[in-house]
């Protein structure tokens, strides 16, 4: 059984958050470091009343939207992936390790408007409770520098990017996307039309997009973008999940 804290432990940090093409303002975010089901750790926003992972397991409820129901599905040996909202980096790692395991090299493009201090980073048990023996794997992810590639290993390249997906331009001929953002009755303006759209296109024919969202307003978001959606089986705790298909 793994290490499970009586009580969260409760980090503060100044981000700036945009507010506005032209307008920005400083807010206090408390990001508190809790213990899941399954043993492995989540942040929770109280200020958004929001938590990074599943209480029912954030390792088990990545697996199963992203590495499984996602990755394990593309036949390809060389994968070029986007994932958005890279927080804990946790899908990053679960990536990597199957990406050596597999014998697969992987271009992990990840967005992030709001980056973990690496304080906070080295709370998280992630890497000693997946890959104990390759648990500075985790740091190294949050190491690489931003907005530029940086070979992980001979099998993964991540290439991070510091910023706002909606506001950006994606990279292109893309297999597979892990659409992590908060939910979207939190953060609504995720979710928007323009967002699908924009993967639909630099999405490679077949390519597959993952998330734990089931919503019927996002499948149809997804659909009249382009997408074939499906409902199926969700992790621990939730009922159904959304894949798409290009």
């Amino acid at each position: 059984m793994y290490f499970c804290a009586k009580k969260p432990i409760i980090f503060k940090e100044l981000i700036t958050m945009s507010t506005g093409y032209n307008e920005k303002q400083a807010i206090f975010t408390e990001r508190e470091l809790q213990v899941t089901a399954d043993g492995s750790h989540t942040l929770f926003v109280p200020s958004m009343d929001e938590h990074y992972h599943s209480v029912n397991g954030a390792v088990q409820e990545s697996a199963h939207v992203f590495i499984e129901a996602g990755l394990h599905q593309l036949a390809k040996k060389e994968i070029r992936l986007l994932e958005i909202g890279f927080g804990t980096g946790l899908n990053a790692l679960l990536t990597l390790l199957d990406a050596e395991e597999k014998e697969k090299m992987v271009t992990y493009y990840s967005f992030e408007l709001y980056p973990l201090e690496l304080s906070l980073v080295e709370k998280l048990n992630y890497g000693k409770i997946i890959c104990p023996a390759q648990a500075d794997l985790f740091i190294d992810l949050h190491r690489a520098a931003w907005n530029e590639p940086v070979a992980i290993t001979p099998a993964f390249t991540l290439h991070k990017m510091e910023g706002d997906s909606n506001r950006s331009t994606l990279p292109q001929n893309i297999d597979l996307v892990y659409f992590d953002a908060f939910a979207p009755d939190k953060q609504p303006e995720m979710w928007n039309p323009e967002i699908f759209k924009k993967l639909y296109e630099c999405m490679n024919q077949g390519g597959i997009l993952t998330t734990y969202c089931a919503k019927g307003v996002v499948r149809r978001t997804m659909k009249e973008a382009g997408f074939s959606v499906e409902r199926i089986p969700g992790p621990p705790g939730k009922r159904e999940m959304l894949r798409a298909v290009k």
